[in-house]
């Protein structure tokens, strides 16, 4: 896979989430933790990216990681 990270995220230490395109959607990772990736359709990501942008998307605290499926 070819990942892919924000231009925000220069060019310093790994703290950035980075996105690759699969056959299916998309897998997401952290930099810092690439072994650890989480898998989504398209819609669902550009769903959550659009719902932070318009703030429609509450944040909420998390207490437990999520579980990968």
């Amino acid at each position: 896979m070819k990942w892919l990270k924000s231009s925000f995220s220069g060019d310093g230490g790994n703290n950035c989430v980075e996105v690759a395109s699969t056959s299916n959607g998309v897998a997401l990772r952290e930099s810092d933790s690439p072994a650890e990736v989480l898998a989504t359709g398209q819609g669902t990501l550009l769903s959550l990216i659009l719902g932070i942008k318009t703030a429609t998307v509450p944040p909420t605290p998390c207490s437990t990681p999520a579980t990968p499926h």
